[in-house]
């Protein structure tokens, strides 16, 4: 064999390879492994291990592209808001005061886009959910095994881990996740896609029994009261869905501007009695807790309103987050809200991109999960619906597992409803007409 056909040869093999939908599948669930876990791999690899295994995850993700190249659909692929949010997080970089960390800071945030975009693009939506299930299976499943090991068997905390050990006690618990917060939303998403795999069939029904007992399990121990609340949202939209999917198509719009109005009057009534709602959900420390950090925020928010401080993501060991830090008495990462945060650090441009963002995506996943007969329609709307709750009183959007679910469902809903693929077919001639050029 010649030498110059050994380099022929090898791609010949590899072509294939990287191409079949085995491996899209393998890079798939090894990217929500990776996002989802987060915590637990920096626990016991470090920084520079997680990163390389980032980077070398993005490479791979990047060959199987590029050997799929022709099947993929790229005409907008990609919304407009997700563009507009990352571009102008980028665009802080000229006046963050920390440069360097945003800099660095933005290609993380692009790494993790860049993954939910692939997936997105590789895989159909029962596909992404069956994804999702597997791992997070796999994820709440170490959890609560972690937690019996720690509260019952050996009843000492895992600190490297950050497991307290409370399950003896019936909870809080955090399992691999460090924060009882995360572990709340990560078993209500899991919640969401192990229902939607049990009513499309996807798995055999005493997986999918078990599978929804868990992340019950989980949502109920890890004492989070915004994981609650987000709970009560996703089960009126359930049954909004459920609704609007028997009304006649004809008459659909009518109800859909009928929810509306009650979900707006519906949120005001809540923001009135926002206090004893507090005091129900026994909420009270944790929404003294942000609203301390809030008004600590608030003090140079007014130096910067328009354009922020910089994008950051987790919160930096430098000026002004250490000085709010100080402050506030208490070691923070983020704003306690992906609002907030956004606000704060990118400006009022940046969240306003980042409330269209959600807005825009949950609009036509909600359009999307309405029209289609099919049930797995109905994932991206409900994960949505999560997703914009939660982020009233945490950043997990902005972060690693939670921005790339945004970005995921962010892409599949445009690429089911695009303005751009709407108009170009109003401007393609009929059927048997010559175009007008």
């Amino acid at each position: 064999m010649s030498a110059e056909h050994g380099p022929a040869r090898v791609a010949g093999v590899l072509r294939p390879f990287a191409s079949s939908a085995r491996f899209a599948q393998a890079l798939t669930l090894t990217a929500i492994g990776i996002a989802f876990a987060s915590h637990a791999l920096r626990a016991l690899m470090g920084w520079p291990g997680y990163l390389a295994a980032l980077a070398a995850l993005i490479t791979l993700c990047g060959v199987s592209l590029v050997a799929r190249w022709r099947a993929v659909e790229w005409y907008g692929i990609l919304p407009l808001t997700i563009l507009v949010f990352i571009g102008w997080c980028t665009a802080s970089i000229l006046w963050s005061s920390t440069p360097a960390a945003t800099a660095t800071r933005v290609v993380y945030l692009v790494a993790f886009a860049m993954l939910g975009i692939y997936i997105a693009l590789m895989r159909d939506t029962i596909q992404i959910v069956r994804a999702f299930g597997d791992v997070l299976r796999v994820l709440l499943g170490v959890s609560l095994a972690l937690e019996v090991l720690s509260g019952i068997l050996i009843d000492q905390p895992i600190p490297f881990l950050g497991i307290a050990g409370n399950l003896a006690e019936l909870g809080p618990i955090q399992g691999i996740f460090a924060s009882r917060n995360v572990l709340g939303f990560v078993s209500l998403i899991a919640l969401v896609t192990f229902i939607v795999e049990w009513r499309t069939r996807s798995v055999q029904r005493g997986r999918a029994i078990a599978s929804v007992s868990i992340a019950s399990a989980c949502v109920l121990l890890s004492g989070s009261p915004g994981t609650f609340v987000a709970l009560g949202f996703a089960l009126v939209a359930l049954a909004a869905l459920y609704g609007l999917r028997r009304v006649a198509a004809a008459n659909r719009w009518r109800w859909q501007l009928a929810l509306l109005a009650t979900a707006a009057v519906a949120l005001t009534v809540a923001w009135i009695f926002r206090v004893r709602i507090i005091g129900l959900l026994d909420a009270r420390d944790d929404f003294d807790v942000r609203l301390e950090v809030w008004r600590e925020l608030s003090r140079y928010l007014s130096l910067n309103p328009l354009q922020g401080w910089g994008w950051v993501g987790t919160w930096p060991d430098a000026p002004p987050y250490r000085w709010i830090e100080s402050a506030a008495g208490r070691d923070l990462s983020s704003a306690l809200s992906a609002y907030v945060d956004t606000y704060f650090q990118v400006g009022v441009i940046g969240a306003l991109a980042f409330v269209a963002l959600i807005g825009v995506a949950l609009v036509r996943a909600w359009i999307l999960a309405s029209d289609r007969r099919s049930v797995v329609y109905l994932w991206p709307a409900l994960v949505l619906v999560v997703i914009a709750v939660v982020s009233f009183a945490e950043s997990f959007a902005l972060l690693e597992g939670g921005w790339m679910l945004l970005v995921v469902c962010a892409v599949k809903a445009a690429r089911d409803m695009s303005w751009r693929d709407a108009l170009a077919s109003r401007r393609a001639p009929a059927p048997g007409l010559p175009s007008a050029s």
